[in-house]
């Protein structure tokens, strides 16, 4: 099948219980990974991922970060098994970035799985003494956004545009007081809607600073220079190929924003669709905003196979 792909992965927000249970069920090959996962990291991911009592714990972002890295890789070795379809690039919404390593070969699954655990509870030790968050604003340019945001922090606020969803869509992260007393202000902009997220961390903003050193350290380990397809940086929206380039990128985006819209339109005219692994198909939503290339999703064994006859279509 001759066809170019863009491999997606989704970041934390994406989570919820029960998720990959049909790929577990239905598949030895998910088990085995289950199981080395589970010996690597010492997370018993059948009890966090299938067990109702768990969804608090699902919800810390140690645990958010490797549950979701290892469905969404499971997911894509179950297709690339399938149908030997190799991605032409591979992308992810923060936390996904590292799912996409795995699916360029750069990062072996059950290493990522630990990276991330890592990197979750580097996130949180950087916040845990701060009451901080995350909002989305809905309906304002980038522009208007930015320039609110960076007024804020010459009063002295914590404030920073840190996901570029789609147009019209950013989320912000900072102290949480700071988020609070920021809600009025973009409703007067105009805003449609700005809506504190249900987050512990404020992801991809300078308060995350004391996690990059260590961080990069892991990554020194365990990156590989044995990339199968680029990359694509939520750092720059550009494309990288080399663990030099990955460990330079890679601790930046803990403190730098997510640039995915801007990463969708650099490479939109570069392949004929986009598939997303791992639960849900929260970035189909975003890309509706952005291209209008095919999206396929595979969350389950049923879209697996859906996505498979539907990429024999195109």
């Amino acid at each position: 099948m001759s066809i170019n792909c863009a491999f997606l992965f989704p970041g934390q927000g994406s989570q919820a219980v029960g998720m990959g249970r049909d790929f577990f069920e239905n598949s030895q090959v998910a088990r085995d990974i289950f199981a080395k996962a589970k010996e690597k990291s010492g997370i018993d991911f059948e009890d966090l991922l299938f067990n109702e009592e768990n969804k608090e714990k699902l919800s810390q972002t140690e645990f958010t970060q490797p549950a979701i890295l290892l469905v969404s890789s499971v997911a894509n070795r179950l297709f690339v098994d399938e149908t030997n379809i190799k991605p032409a690039l591979t992308l992810g919404h923060s936390l996904g970035e590292f799912s996409a390593l795995v699916a360029s070969g750069a990062l072996d699954l059950v290493d990522g799985v630990s990276l991330v655990n890592l990197r979750g509870k580097l996130m949180a030790d950087a916040c845990k003494d701060r009451e901080v968050g995350m909002l989305v604003s809905l309906g304002l340019s980038d522009e208007v956004v930015e320039e609110i945001c960076k007024t804020q922090r010459e009063k002295g606020k914590e404030v920073w545009a840190v996901n570029y969803n789609s147009d019209g869509q950013i989320v912000i992260a900072g102290a949480k007081k700071d988020l609070e007393e920021l809600v009025p202000v973009l409703k007067e902009a105009k805003a449609k809607r700005a809506m504190l997220l249900n987050m512990s961390v404020a992801s991809h903003c300078p308060l995350l600073e004391s996690a990059v050193e260590p961080l990069a350290e892991k990554l020194e380990e365990v990156i590989k220079d044995k990339f199968i397809a680029p990359v694509v940086s939520n750092v720059t929206a550009k494309k990288y190929s080399t663990k030099k380039e990955a460990l330079e990128l890679l601790p930046k985006q803990l403190i730098m924003p997510v640039k995915y819209k801007q990463s969708i339109k650099n490479i939109d005219d570069e392949v004929d669709c986009y598939i997303e692994f791992g639960h849900g198909n929260v970035l189909k939503g975003l890309n509706r905003k952005i291209t209008k290339k095919p999206h396929f999703n595979v969350s389950d064994m049923k879209s697996l196979e859906a996505t498979i006859e539907a990429l024999k279509e195109l």
